[in-house]
């Protein structure tokens, strides 16, 4: 695999490109509220069209890049975009055509699609918005960051994240620079935050598993390859405390943030003073946000006006989501006296492995395809690289050699899931552990794994 891209964007070169990406939507039929889905990794021209259809009111929907055909045409078939773009060469049709006049801000937000504990993705739709609800939108996320005109900010998390979108536009629409990575790897990294693209990177934003793998790469010279970021935030996944600490080593004084979100919305902020005064919080509200906890310690959040979602064309799980203005995507956890939030535990059956979301119930109706498989359950178990790695208890049908029940099911998955879902560990059991009313009783299982 050859190494990965490196690029870079400066705020009057991505408007130019914005107004010839959103000029060749147009003229390709859309409008304000169509869909364009994307799936391809991550560019600048990527970067450009999608923030020059979200400032024309077209909204994105960004796929996983390395989704097999069948799992991306999935996803197309419910979005229903007016596009679907695949390959590079239709970003550049499109960013040779006529420029268009754009709004100041985005006047909505991608469409990225999640799914919880259900199997089933949906994607999170946050409507049009007009002129003045942008411009909150737009100022929530850059005012929170400081973002600015000498800002230069290192994207080196995949496009279908919502962070890489909103950082982006964070920096460019405030005049800044972008270094686009096209995908992570520590080498690549280290060059780009060196400044070997001809800008040295002041912000980014990396998930924990990438900042290990960052950490685990660097040498004696971390503290010249960071020490000149003003920010360096992360989220997705618990980080683990010993790579929290070496960051905080070398990094400048309130340079290590850390968010609480998730596709829906956004939760919390937490500096990194706040932080070791209380380890393992992730700090407390947003502006213009209210957090609580009910009885079973379920997260809720109260966003301003232009936080509202809804999950497209499901009323039913729309509605379960909200109550009295808040929203909640079934996390667990506690709030302290001085409104610090910690976390609990996740949904009870995501899995969240290099920061990307992987649903059990999506995994295991493929896998339950494999002869010889009577019964199947996907979770996962803590991993030092991933955080999490996807695990997958089988049981076998009678007369089915269980030796071989695990390659079987690892040579399918190749064929019909892509990477980060496939399971790193099969474990073949009698019989899957269920509660009374027949749910599986995941932790069980992650005992029963023990470490590979």
């Amino acid at each position: 695999m050859s190494a990965p891209t490196i690029e870079v964007v400066t705020a009057a070169q991505a408007e130019e490109r914005q107004r010839r990406a959103a000029g060749g939507l147009r003229q390709r039929g859309c409008r304000p509220g169509d869909r364009v889905a994307f799936c391809l990794p991550s560019s600048v021209a990527l970067l450009t069209t999608v923030l020059g259809a979200l400032r024309t009111g077209v909204v994105p929907v960004m796929l996983n890049a390395t989704l097999l055909p069948h799992e991306r045409q999935a996803l197309v078939d419910d979005a229903r975009p007016r596009l679907t773009i695949t390959e590079a060469s239709q970003l550049a049709e499109l960013a040779a055509s006529s420029p268009v006049e754009l709004a100041e801000h985005p006047l909505s937000r991608p469409m990225h699609y999640t799914s919880g504990t259900t199997g089933r993705p949906k994607g999170v739709w946050a409507g049009l918005w007009d002129e003045r609800t942008a411009a909150a939108a737009f100022e929530d996320e850059a005012d929170l960051w400081s973002f600015g005109p000498d800002d230069v900010h290192l994207v080196c998390s995949p496009m279908y994240h919502s962070v890489s979108t909103r950082f982006a536009a964070g920096t460019l629409l405030r005049g800044g620079t972008c270094v686009v990575l096209g995908r992570f790897e520590p080498a690549a990294a280290i060059g780009a935050l060196r400044g070997e693209a001809g800008a040295v990177p002041t912000t980014t934003f990396m998930a924990p598993a990438a900042l290990q793998r960052l950490f685990a790469a660097l040498d004696d010279d971390a503290r010249q390859v960071l020490g000149h970021l003003r920010l360096l935030a992360h989220a997705g996944s618990a980080c683990p405390p010993a790579v929290k600490h070496a960051a905080l080593d070398v990094l400048l004084p309130d340079t290590l943030w850390e968010f609480y979100g998730s596709t829906e919305g956004q939760f919390t902020a937490c500096s990194p003073e706040e932080w070791l005064a209380r380890p393992g919080t992730v700090g407390r509200a947003r502006p213009g946000r209210t957090l609580a906890t009910d009885a079973d310690g379920t997260i809720w959040c109260r966003p301003p006006a232009f936080g509202v979602f809804r999950y497209w064309e499901d009323d039913v799980k729309t509605e379960s989501a909200w109550r009295d203005g808040y929203f909640t995507v079934g996390d667990l956890g506690r709030l302290d006296a001085g409104g610090y939030l910690f976390i609990d535990g996740r949904r009870d059956d995501l899995i969240i492995s290099g920061g990307v979301n992987v649903y059990p119930a999506e995994v295991e109706a493929v896998l339950s395809e494999v002869d010889g498989v009577a019964d199947v359950a996907v979770f996962g178990m803590p991993d030092a690289r991933w955080g999490e790695r996807v695990c997958a208890a089988l049981v076998a049908r009678p007369g089915q050699v269980e030796d071989r029940l695990s390659d079987a099911v690892a040579d399918y998955a190749l064929s019909r899931l892509a990477p980060y879902k496939r399971p790193k560990q099969y474990v073949v059991v009698e019989d899957l552990p269920r509660t009374a009313t027949g749910k599986v009783q995941r932790h069980r299982l992650s005992l029963l794994a023990g470490e590979p």
